[in-house]
């Protein structure tokens, strides 16, 4: 790309809290209340808001998504759309690369403007991103052909006690996490990676305590402020309004001792534990893009360039690993070493999985402490079709605020993939 059509985010990009799915691991989450595309409907609207360029400008939608978990689900990107206040006559698409679908929106939007083939050229910007509630549903099997009258009505709710022998539930939040092409779940994918690199349980949960006390201290200073939108909520109506402004699952009390007193939830004697796995929350990111000259010639702020992108394909069983084939091809198309690179924002699925992809970055020449300064998803969350666009704007703005040049944001994927985006900050 020339600098003259190369790919701009613009200043204003922003984000909802990350707020885990349950309150105090016992009563339903703070965002409990608010499907996927309400979650999504709220980022771009506090986008477009703090974002100079007139919204009638924006001639596409692209927003990624994990998964199906509310009756609204199926219009994804176009109830985000119309939710966030733009008119019908704007399109929308969503995309799904599982844990990538954040960061594969910010690339298929590029792609659709360069392409130029289904480009709006009298409305030359695309709001992206990605939103994700994780309040997966029940899904009832073995329910579906019986007799007229025996079944559930349109629209109707189906009773527990009504459920014979042959009908069933299941949890499509744990199901979901089980890849049935590696014949593992995705914990047990990162224990596979913590085998193959020799990675302990104390390594581990040194990792987890890193994460939880660079975000403690990234909040406390206020680093996430100018990304995060913060969100007003009803909890009781007999209690006034409450504004949730931070991520929710950041520890302040954490401790190495407490990490270690953790058992292993997914295997016997595996080093995964609560503590130094990604939190389950929901969340929303968007930005707008656009083409450099567009920006320029409408007196739009660009925050970060676009500099290069990657997608690789891995092994399912080692699926965590895919940030290091994508993060060298992204590195490649930027035209840059790793030793040029500023931040890191690496999801950190599980511990031994983010340790093994940081161990082989230090043989592109990337820094381990430049990697999740500001701590990562086992502190923060892994929102899952949101988190490339959080990470993006989080990168695109540490970059800023600490005047350097060249981010990665990158993460694994489900299945075995990986993704990554480099961004050159212009501010």
């Amino acid at each position: 790309m020339t600098q003259h059509d190369s790919i701009v985010i613009l200043d204003g990009g922003r984000r909802t809290p990350r707020v885990d799915i349950l309150e105090n691991n016992r009563g339903p989450g703070l965002f409990s209340r608010f499907s996927t595309t309400q979650l999504g409907g709220m980022a771009i609207k506090a986008t477009l808001a703090n974002t100079t360029i007139d919204p009638a400008l924006i001639g596409h939608v692209v927003m990624g998504m994990a998964q199906h978990s509310h009756r609204d689900s199926i219009y994804a990107a176009q109830g985000m759309r119309w939710r966030s206040g733009l008119g019908n006559d704007v399109p929308a698409l969503t995309v799904a690369r599982i844990c990538g679908s954040g960061a594969e929106a910010l690339c298929v939007g590029s792609e659709m403007i360069l392409a130029g083939v289904r480009h709006d050229r009298d409305r030359p910007f695309s709001v992206v991103g990605g939103a994700e509630s994780m309040q997966y549903p029940f899904s009832l099997y073995g329910y579906r052909g019986k007799k007229v009258g025996q079944a559930v009505q349109k629209y109707g709710p189906v009773r527990a006690k009504d459920l014979g022998p042959e009908e069933y539930l299941q949890d499509m939040l744990l199901m979901s996490l089980y890849d049935p092409g590696a014949k593992m779940a995705m914990a047990n994918t990162a224990e596979e990676l913590g085998r193959r690199y020799g990675i302990t349980r104390s390594e581990a949960d040194a990792f987890g305590h890193r994460s939880h006390s660079l975000a403690k201290a990234a909040r406390d200073a206020g680093w996430f402020d100018e990304e995060t939108e913060p969100v007003s909520l009803v909890r009781d109506e007999a209690e006034p309004p409450i504004e949730v402004k931070h991520d929710t699952h950041i520890l302040d009390d954490v401790s190495p001792a407490k990490m270690a007193r953790l058992p292993a939830a997914f295997e016997v004697g595996g080093i995964v534990t609560a503590g130094n796995a990604s939190a389950v929350v929901d969340g929303a990111a968007a930005m707008v893009i656009g083409k450099e000259s567009d920006a320029a010639a409408r007196g739009a702020k660009p925050l970060a360039r676009v500099a290069g992108m990657g997608v690789a394909a891995c092994d399912p069983r080692i699926m965590g690993w895919g940030p290091v084939p994508a993060t060298r091809r992204a590195l490649d198309q930027a035209g840059i070493k790793g030793s040029e690179v500023d931040i890191v924002e690496l999801n950190e699925a599980f511990a031994p999985q983010a340790l093994a992809v940081i161990r082989d970055f230090a043989e592109l020449g990337i820094d381990p402490e430049k990697v999740n300064p500001m701590g990562g998803a086992i502190a923060l969350g892994h929102p899952l079709g949101a988190t490339g666009a959080i990470l993006t704007l989080t990168c695109a703005y540490a970059l800023r605020r600490t005047r350097q040049k060249y981010g990665v944001v990158t993460m694994c994927i489900g299945g075995g993939q990986g993704i990554s985006v480099v961004l050159e900050s212009l501010g």
